[in-house]
């Protein structure tokens, strides 16, 4: 053993007991690079951060230009800080309209707390709505709302105001009322197994909100940024949220994470109290620039589109593995790929085997019988054709 792995076992904290363990050494495009000189190809974007690739030049450029002129100065909002100001405006322009404020904190966890606080302050009411097989984020408001048990049950009691609806279940959506601050929801279920709702659905949660007065809140900080073919999934849809939550793939691989509304909801955080919502590192100089560069690639480039493109054929390629070492399903919008198996003991065999040569893709939070694929939008057509040469081998070997 190392001496790297040894001190990453004794003194970084652990969550499972069986980690990657892979010690790298660098990381470009699709593929990383450990320590020695084994190379694998990333079907994880690092959970879906790296979408436009692991160390984008222009991204590393972006924060070295940065950090040569200033990092930390100030809490958010009190300085006027360049990146922070180009990147909220930016995104102003792309979000679902009429979207246009930005408030920026570390991590997609930390932004749903934001929006929920946002949510309750600005309707007066307290209740919240969740759908059963969501995941929101490990923090005790998010925790709260995330809608697997096993996950949330060891550390109750949380949040008592919050009510589990069954995901893409129209009836079940008369039980939102005039109680309800918020609904929260992921256009697709990302941990819960890339669960993609029926036509119609969010349409009518939509119209729902509207009618007793609750607030949309859609997380996409799985789906956001060109991951299903479209910047963000809501416009599968035509739907636009009160207040859209970003993470993952807006800091371009730097931590930074979002959530947007209008004028009229954000200038609730400004006043009675003042301060009512701060953070201190939130949309830190650095990350906003990396995150700036990020988004004009991915436009420049047209990788939402792309990917698009891209994930039909791969989806396709996919099928026809159907039937092979337990699979089952094969599922997805863009390149956000579900496959499911027959049982957890074929998945977790299929995602070794794959490991063993040199693929890297992982079995979901909330179902332990499904693989989640979420490339790089940039994986070229070579590395599709290894990728499914790769897993075609470790299903037929199950």
């Amino acid at each position: 053993m190392s001496q790297l792995r040894s001190n990453f076992l004794r003194h970084v904290a652990q969550t499972s007991s069986e980690p990657l363990g892979i010690e790298v050494a660098s990381a470009h495009g699709c593929v990383i690079v450990d320590k020695s000189g084994r190379q694998y190809l990333d079907l994880l974007s690092g959970i879906g951060v790296a979408s436009v690739g692991h160390a984008h030049p222009e991204v590393v450029q972006a924060v070295k230009r940065q950090a040569d002129r200033y990092l930390h100065t100030m809490v958010y909002g009190e300085h006027i800080q360049e990146p922070q100001v180009q990147l909220a405006e930016q995104l102003a322009h792309v979000a679902p309209s009429p979207l246009s404020v930005t408030y920026f904190t570390n991590s997609g966890a930390e932004a749903i707390e934001g929006a929920l606080k946002t949510a309750r302050k600005y309707t007066g009411r307290t209740r919240f709505v969740s759908f059963l097989g969501s995941f929101h984020g490990d923090t005790f408001g998010a925790l709260s709302v995330g809608g697997n048990p096993l996950y949330r049950v060891p550390f109750e009691p949380l949040l008592p105001t919050v009510t589990f609806l069954p995901f893409d279940d129209l009836q079940a959506l008369e039980r939102i009322d005039d109680t309800v601050a918020a609904v929260l929801i992921e256009p697709i279920q990302g941990e819960g197994g890339v669960r993609i709702p029926s036509d119609g659905f969010l349409q009518r949660l939509q119209e729902r909100c509207h009618a007793v007065g609750a607030l949309l809140i859609f997380d996409e900080v799985i789906t956001g940024f060109g991951r299903t073919g479209r910047l963000f999934a809501c416009e599968h849809w035509q739907v636009a949220p009160d207040i859209l939550v970003l993470a993952k793939a807006l800091g371009g691989g730097m931590p930074l994470g979002a959530f947007i509304s209008t004028p009229e909801i954000m200038r609730t955080l400004t006043h009675d109290p003042p301060l009512a919502h701060v953070t201190t590192f939130g949309g830190h100089p650095v990350c906003c620039a990396a995150g700036l560069a990020s988004l004009q690639v991915l436009l420049r480039d047209k990788l939402p589109q792309r990917a698009q493109v891209v994930g039909e054929a791969m989806l396709e390629r996919l099928r026809e593995l159907l039937g092979l070492g337990g699979l089952t399903a094969v599922r997805g919008r863009g390149l956000l790929i579900a496959l499911e198996f027959a049982s957890p003991e074929a998945t977790k065999d299929f995602v070794q085997r794959c490991f063993d040569a040199n693929v890297l893709l992982g079995w979901t939070l909330h179902r332990d019988t499904v693989v989640r694929l979420a490339p790089p939008l940039i994986i070229s057509p070579e590395e599709i054709d290894h990728a499914v040469t790769v897993m075609r081998k470790a299903l037929q070997t199950v």
